[in-house]
């Protein structure tokens, strides 16, 4: 036996495509194929594609031709691969497999068939399969971050998403499954656990019958890692139970990602999740009330069709009202397959584009006196990063979730993956700034 082709992967898009990376990148190793994060220096490039809106596929796109034309031999999964199997295998002869969503687990026998000449496409109509703790991992994240799938899929059909296209429908694993990989990265010194999937609060309705996110937290509220965050939490399923078991769990955070996309009720029925239109407000203000030191991050898309100038109004109002810690805006993309698709009334880009820019600035000052609330203060913050020019330390508190919120910059002495007391001295619009004590 030859010796085994070099193999390096270009990740992009979220966070569940990361674990989906990592898992290919552990069974890779395990096998005993070299892997190695330079493109030049590996034989195969595997990119793991998003196609969730149109500037994620033009970057995979851009990825892609770049790889071609430094004629690499390129796989080509996730998201893309699923969406566009034919016309990927088609448009790039460098392609020399393609693999969906719900197959990367055969990656090596994928690699071993190409080794023989053949072009392969893996790709299951209807994926089904989720990643367990048996499945081999290489986490990408820094030392003390690791992300913890608890369902893939998605049973909801909003208007504008392709995901359940490409993902299949929602399918969780069993608390005991999650349970067992929390133990194994406490192991490994993860510090803080994100808990990801397309809906989080609708974790273990397949599986249980009902949802059962919050006696998943009490169960991991017993595994010996500081910081648990839930991402992609429905306000519809942060029932009194839900918020009863993150408020009694110590090293559950107080921290909601809550995915809103809007606030006026018709544009939210043309999104088809008119049943948010009923509890925004409400819920959010049953939040606050019962978890006074609560942190809030929302999404919202401007410009879905036919959105007049009334309806945005209505969801500046409802950001000031609120006034919540982190937001993010994206503008409305048209996606082949979905219901919002051939929707009448679009809306220029030129307008979204200034709406999206409206409502940023509308944040900002909001997000800047959150954070300024914090000079004098001394919080936990997990060190990810070191400056080695200046020794500067970068980290962040429990209030930023990686990637999508802020950092805060801190001068002192440190381990990476270690939390640590900050003194907070400054702040601005995203960031925060201080010293170790």
């Amino acid at each position: 036996m030859g010796n085994k082709p070099t193999i390096a992967i270009s990740h992009l898009g979220c966070e569940k495509n990361r674990i989906d990376s990592e898992h290919m990148l552990g069974l890779l190793a395990k096998a005993g194929y070299p892997v190695d994060n330079d493109e030049e220096l590996a034989d195969y490039v595997i990119v793991n594609t998003c196609s969730f809106i149109q500037a994620a596929r033009e970057e995979s796109v851009r990825t892609l031709v770049e790889l071609a034309e430094a004629n690499k031999k390129i796989i080509i999964s996730g998201c893309m691969a699923q969406h566009f199997q034919d016309e990927l295998l088609t448009e790039l002869p460098e392609a020399v497999a393609i693999v969906g969503t719900g197959d990367y687990q055969k990656i090596v026998e994928i690699v071993e068939r190409v080794e023989t000449g053949e072009r392969v496409k893996e790709v299951s109509t209807d994926p089904t399969f989720i990643a367990d703790e048996n499945l081999p991992r290489y986490r990408t994240t820094s030392e003390g971050v690791a992300y913890l799938r608890v369902a893939e899929g998605c049973d909801y059909r909003c208007a504008f998403c392709i995901i359940p296209h490409l993902r299949g429908d929602q399918r969780s694993r069993s608390i005991e499954s999650i349970v067992a990989e929390a133990r194994q990265l406490a192991s490994q010194g993860v510090q803080e656990l994100i808990l990801i999937s397309q809906i989080t609060t609708n974790y273990g309705l397949d599986l249980y019958g009902e949802p059962k996110l919050a006696e998943l937290l009490r169960a991991l509220a017993e595994v010996d890692i500081p910081w648990i965050r839930v991402h992609y939490a429905y306000p519809t399923g942060l029932t009194p139970k839900v918020i009863e078991a993150i408020r009694e769990s110590p090293n559950v955070l107080p921290y909601l990602d809550l995915p809103l996309q809007h606030s006026h009720p018709d544009i939210l029925r043309g999104m088809n999740r008119p049943w948010q239109g009923r509890v925004n407000d409400g819920i959010i203000e049953r939040i606050k009330q019962a978890i006074p030191n609560a942190v809030l991050r929302t999404t919202f898309i401007v410009g879905f069709p036919g959105e007049t100038e009334e309806h945005f109004s209505h969801l500046l109002e409802f950001v000031k009202r609120h006034e919540f810690d982190h937001v993010g805006v994206f503008t409305f993309s048209a996606e082949e397959g979905t219901a919002a698709f051939d929707l009448p009334d679009p809306v220029p880009q030129a307008i979204m584009d200034e709406r999206r820019e409206r409502l940023m600035l509308t944040q900002q000052p909001i997000s800047e006196r959150k954070n300024q609330a914090y000079i004098g203060q001394t919080v936990d913050v997990l060190i990810e990063q070191e400056n080695p020019e200046t020794g500067e330390l970068i980290g962040r508190s429990a209030r930023f979730s990686p990637e999508v919120d802020g950092l805060v910059y801190v001068t002192g002495e440190a381990i990476l993956g270690a939390i640590v007391p900050v003194r907070i001295t400054a702040a601005d619009t995203y960031d925060l700034y201080g010293e170790i004590v």
